[in-house]
């Protein structure tokens, strides 16, 4: 099969011709028709996450059909669609494990950074970690929805019920997730890049309230900040615009070093707290949700050869909302 195939940090992936795996007890082999290009991926070639498994093949918002079963598995049945997430295993034993908190077990695994992922035309995943997809989305519009709408909506929980919340970041999960808040009558204010005049005005065009600059002070105190960019910088900004008992929410896996601020801005109650992967349920729960509410992704999509563009157009933020390989069907 192709497959691109990233071999140390820093370097682009290869395009290679390697054997198509075979799937062992409880996995499933799947053709993949789409995988989703997030964030995450760009933190796994800058080699900004720890235990990195080497050679690897990057991605992790496959979507594709089951072609062979491992022994044991029943929950998929021979040509049924199936989602892949980040999540890709854990230990099934571990305190964490046994409280449904899988995404903070010690011994997970996770999808194109410890075992392979999606770019490729085959792989092999857990059947446990794997979904059934809403019969309602084009494979294109369903996959983003296994991680931008899934840390998305672990995010909101996070944030107890918040109706006014602040985006600091709009990208593939933001632009998600307001159509969620909207939909439960919430409000969203996003703050963007400072000269980024055309996100923007996407985010207005996808539901936000208002949108402005990420230095800006918001036009009413908020509930809670949601955080997608992964930059340490903005959580005093957040601190300084929610309300007392605000709640700030780094949603990224990676973020760069959070600045010395002081005790004034998170006194009152404030606080702030991170979300770690996402769970089974959390799955479940929202690809329902999302379901029922019609959720619509914009989605540029590419060529697998031209993995390494479309990586480097989510670096450069060249387009709006999210992003996939495609593969020829």
């Amino acid at each position: 099969m192709k497959a691109m195939v990233l071999h140390k940090i820093g370097s682009p992936l290869v395009l290679e011709d390697i054997p198509e795996p075979t799937p062992g007890n409880g996995e499933i082999k799947i053709k993949i028709h789409v995988c989703g290009i997030c964030r995450t991926d760009l933190h796994v070639l800058d080699g900004e996450l720890d235990h990195p498994t080497f050679p690897i093949i990057p991605g992790h918002q496959i979507v594709g059909t089951v072609v062979e079963l491992g022994v044991g598995v029943t929950r998929f049945s021979l040509g049924e669609r199936v989602g892949v997430p980040w999540l890709g295993g854990s230990c099934g034993t571990c305190y964490y494990c046994l409280k449904e908190r899988e995404n903070l077990c010690d011994l997970a695994e996770y999808t194109g950074f410890r075992k392979n992922g999606g770019f490729a035309e085959y792989t092999i995943a857990r059947a446990d970690f794997s979904f059934p997809l809403p019969s309602n989305y084009p494979d294109l519009q369903v996959a983003p929805l296994l991680c931008a709408g899934l840390i998305g909506y672990r995010a909101l929980h996070m944030t107890e019920g918040a109706k006014q919340i602040g985006f600091y970041g709009f990208g593939a999960a933001a632009h998600i997730l307001v159509q969620i808040i909207n939909g439960k009558g919430g409000e969203v204010f996003a703050f963007t890049k400072e000269k980024d005049i055309q996100g923007q005005v996407f985010a207005k065009k996808m539901g936000a309230r208002w949108a402005g600059g990420e230095n800006d002070v918001s036009p009413i105190p908020l509930d809670a900040a949601i955080l997608f960019a992964p930059v340490g910088s903005h959580v005093p900004k957040a601190l300084k615009n929610v309300k007392k008992g605000g709640i700030v929410v780094c949603a990224g896996i990676h973020m760069s070093d959070i600045p010395q601020f002081p005790y004034s801005l998170l006194w009152e109650e404030r606080v702030v707290r991170s979300v770690a992967n996402l769970t089974r349920k959390d799955g479940e729960e929202f690809l329902k949700l999302a379901s029922q509410h019609s959720i619509h992704t914009q989605v540029t999509s590419y060529p697998l050869e031209k993995t390494n563009l479309a990586l480097r157009d989510l670096r450069n933020g060249i387009f709006k909302g999210a992003a996939a390989i495609l593969f020829e069907s």
